[in-house]
């Protein structure tokens, strides 16, 4: 069979090279011509890494200054098409066609501007004479080409099925000589036409071969084929079978609506009846999905059997209403109670029903082969099952001459199948109704796997964050504590918000409150790394705004970690946007040091009543890197309440952030007493949903320690003084009326203090005791910065041991800076009396 020739006789050939897969340069602008997005594509063309140009003036990536030109041609329109000389980063201009559409999101974002332009890259198809070619014969469409005599001189392989005759046969002949009629009379008239005024021609033809009473009506153009100089050299017959664009079209609407309809929630029943829902009547006169089992939220989907028979459970089921087989969707089977009723057709299992399937049975063998199939009612596979198998014998009762069985299958997880039947329709399931249930049921297994996986996900997450919160609140005596932690209610999922609650030195306490940017497992994830090194930075005793920006440190290093050690690219934004607000409260002196980094500033309740911000400078958040973080004092009235909380707290859907202080500040005005009904107070006061956000909140009391808790004496640097040191700790001791154990061990920590205060130290050396909660503090300061470390000291050494000795004596010891020098501070856990 002949063909249209190729150049020089050859057969066209595909480029045997491996070009660089083509690009798209894409970024996303605001109304107010600010640059938001910026892809691999935009950098590629232009020069820029996202962290140069997102958040600048997209005028500076345009040349010869044309940005207030852009802005007037874009104005009022929902899309721009174009060329426009674009400016790379060295300087160069790129005239380049730019596509932009304005996007409105249905939410309350705002409406934004998505630019796209093709970056050049290497041909990947053949040439296009190979393509024309392969396009003519191989179109599922009639196409053929006649000669000005209208003589046929080629045709394609539609032409050839739709009459059943080869090309060579047809060669030569014109259309009514090929196939006789009135179609091919006016098919020819409309040919000459074409011919002679150059014009397109359009009819409705019925064309079929000589001798098949069939006729198929087929939509059918007359095309003047012209040279170059415009001469009409032959024409073109190009028919479309109306019959199959309709099926197309409808399938085409069926699989869009089932988009729309198909998952709108993570129910795992209700999805499935949305499958058979839209099935029926529009594919099929009954549907039915079973499920290999019906996994509790967040665990596995049951794993198919290797061998014998499966136990499956019917979850869906949806028929014609004046079907024999209807079955209600409460899972009523129609019997009216006749169950012993043998004249009474079959019914199919209804939903909630258990069914065995053998293991021969087209289901047993659609699962394990992974793939749909077609049966007609005579086919011996169906006609097995029904007979073996009472389950099936529905089937044959309610006349279903044609059915479809399809496995619902997501990511290499078979989940289920579905179960497809004709009885009414007179036309059997098809190869293109095949393709459609099998493209309902993926997406469908889609929607069930991704809602197993997001309730698996947020129940690992959910996990993995309340076992990285304080489980318990640690004992000390310096606040009153208590606290709530909310995740958000959104698919965004668990997020990163956590406080914590540290004991120091001192009968001091550090109050921690901070939010990781994202959500999810690496949320959690980041957050307990976070965590962890606040606690660890705290045992250090930093002052807050040190700690800040030890912290900061840490997070621009996470970022670049996660970023795979790339800074500057968009990966490394994951940690940029964590807070953190770290407050450390002395309830000997009531001082209360603040520092906050991109976080909500804390609120105080004075016992007067009087809600007010603590002004703590604003700092950046962490992962910003290179700017300051500045501290706040404040000395707090005992009774005071403090309350630090997540940004979620306040940015709920119901109010804006002012509505939601004002709110806040209400619910703290009013007394209460037990510091848990503050909590609930404020948060039933503020939300009345889940938030969309997580929200951790703290609420804290100050107490005081009385001047009968501490002791403090002033000793000159003198070696003598060491034993008068001693007796001011058994006099205080004794007035605290502690044991003589703890008396004896407290004037060895105090010897050895107070020694190497006046060794290694310079004056004024001080001493304080204090008595606190089953824990006695003993400190010495001085005012050098020099830190003592303990060490392994040999067999001759004078010293060394001195540290070593404490350490034994003492629960936990260690050295803290101030601003005048340092303190040794050692802690021994009382026994109570």
């Amino acid at each position: 069979m002949e063909r249209l020739p190729t150049p020089a006789g050859q057969q066209a050939d595909i480029p045997d090279a491996s070009p660089a897969p083509a690009r798209t340069a894409t970024a996303t602008i605001s109304e107010q011509g600010i640059v938001t997005g910026w892809s691999e594509g935009a950098r590629e063309l232009l020069g820029y890494t996202p962290t140069q140009i997102v958040g600048h003036p997209a005028a500076r990536l345009l040349a010869d200054g044309t940005g207030e030109q852009a802005r007037r041609k874009t104005a009022g329109r929902e899309r721009f098409s174009g060329q426009v000389a674009l400016l790379h980063r060295d300087g160069h201009r790129l005239p380049r066609n730019l596509l932009a559409h304005r996007r409105t999101p249905q939410d309350s974002r705002p409406a934004e501007w998505l630019v796209v332009t093709a970056v050049a890259a290497s041909p990947r198809t053949p040439d296009s004479q190979a393509l024309r070619e392969w396009v003519f014969s191989q179109s599922p469409c009639i196409l053929a080409v006649f000669d000005p005599d209208l003589r046929l001189v080629t045709a394609n392989t539609g032409m050839e099925s739709a009459l059943l005759l080869p090309e060579e046969q047809m060669r030569g002949l014109r259309l009514p000589e090929i196939t006789p009629g009135p179609a091919s009379e006016e098919a020819e008239t409309k040919m000459r036409r074409a011919l002679e005024t150059g014009q397109t021609q359009h009819m409705q033809a019925y064309l079929h071969p000589t001798g098949v009473s069939t006729q198929r009506g087929w939509s059918t153009s007359l095309t003047p084929l012209k040279d170059p100089g415009g001469a009409v050299r032959a024409v073109c017959l190009a028919a479309h079978h109306r019959q199959q664009e309709h099926l197309a079209r409808q399938r085409m609407l069926l699989l869009n609506d089932a988009g729309a309809r198909i998952g709108t929630t993570s129910d795992t029943q209700r999805t499935v009846q949305e499958l058979t829902d839209i099935a029926v009547p529009r594919l099929a006169d009954f549907a039915a999905v079973d499920l290999l089992d019906t996994p509790r939220r967040g665990s596995e989907p049951t794993r198919l059997p290797a061998t014998g028979p499966i136990t499956m459970h019917r979850t869906a089921l949806h028929t014609t209403p004046n079907n024999p087989s209807h079955t209600s969707h409460d899972g009523h089977d129609g019997r009216d109670g006749r169950d012993g009723d043998d004249t009474h057709p079959a019914s199919p299992p209804a939903a909630g029903e258990k069914i065995l399937y053998p293991a021969l049975s087209p289901v047993a063998q659609c699962l394990a082969q992974g793939h749909g199939a077609l049966y007609e009612a005579d086919d011996p596979a169906l006609t097995r099952w029904a007979a073996q198998d009472p389950t099936a014998a529905w089937i044959r009762e309610q006349k279903a001459h044609s059915v479809m069985v399809v496995p619902l299958r997501a990511h290499g997880t078979t989940l289920g199948v579905a179960l497809f039947t004709r009885s009414r329709r007179p036309e059997p399931f098809e190869a293109d109704d095949l393709w459609l249930a099998e493209e309902l049921t993926a997406q469908t297994a889609v929607h069930l796997h991704n809602a197993h996986r997001h309730a698996r996900e947020h129940t690992t997450t959910m996990t993995l964050q309340r076992s990285l919160l304080p489980q318990t609140l640690p004992d000390q005596g310096a606040l009153d504590i208590a606290t709530r932690y909310l995740p958000a209610g959104s698919k965004a999922g668990v997020g990163g918000d956590w406080f914590d609650v540290i004991p120091l030195s001192g009968a001091r306490v550090a109050l921690v409150v901070g939010d990781v940017v994202g959500h999810g497992i690496r949320a959690s994830a980041t957050m307990g790394r976070v965590r962890t090194a606040v606690r660890t930075l705290a045992d250090v005793d930093l002052p807050p705004d040190e700690l800040l920006t030890y912290l900061d440190d840490l997070v621009i290093h996470l970022a670049a970690d996660e970023g795979g050690g790339a800074e500057g690219t968009t990966e490394t934004a994951a940690g940029i946007g964590t807070t953190c607000l770290y407050a450390v409260y002395d309830p000997v002196t009531r001082h209360c040091t603040i520092a906050r980094a991109g976080h909500p500033p804390p609120a105080a309740v004075t016992p007067d009543g009087t809600v007010r911000f603590l002004n703590v400078p604003a700092g950046p958040p962490l992962g910003l890197g290179g700017l300051p973080f500045e501290t706040y004092e404040t000395q707090l009235p005992e009774g005071t309440l403090l309350a630090l909380y997540t940004d979620g707290l306040l940015q709920t859907r119901d109010h804006d952030i002012d509505e939601g202080l004002d709110t806040m500040f209400q619910a703290l005005a009013r007394p209460a007493h037990n510091l848990d009904t503050v909590c609930d107070r404020i948060l039933t006061t503020m939300l009345t949903h889940r938030p969309d956000d997580d929200i951790a909140l703290l609420i804290a009391r100050t107490r005081a320690l009385n001047t009968h808790q501490t002791a403090t004496f002033s000793l000159p640097s003198d070696p003598a003084i060491v034993a008068q040191a001693r007796q001011h700790t058994t006099t205080q001791l004794t007035t605290w009326h502690l044991d003589d154990t703890t008396t004896y061990t407290t004037e060895l920590i105090v010897s050895e203090l107070v020694t190497n205060a006046i060794r290694y130290g310079h004056p004024p050396i001080q001493l304080r005791l204090i008595h606190h909660n089953h824990t006695l503090t003993t400190e010495v300061s001085d005012t050098s910065n020099t830190t003592p470390h303990m060490r392994r000291a040999r067999t001759y050494d004078e010293g060394g041991r001195g540290l070593l000795l404490i350490a034994q004596l003492a629960q936990r010891w260690g050295t803290r800076h101030t601003p005048t020098g340092k303190t040794v501070w050692t802690e021994q856990t009382l026994t109570p009396t």
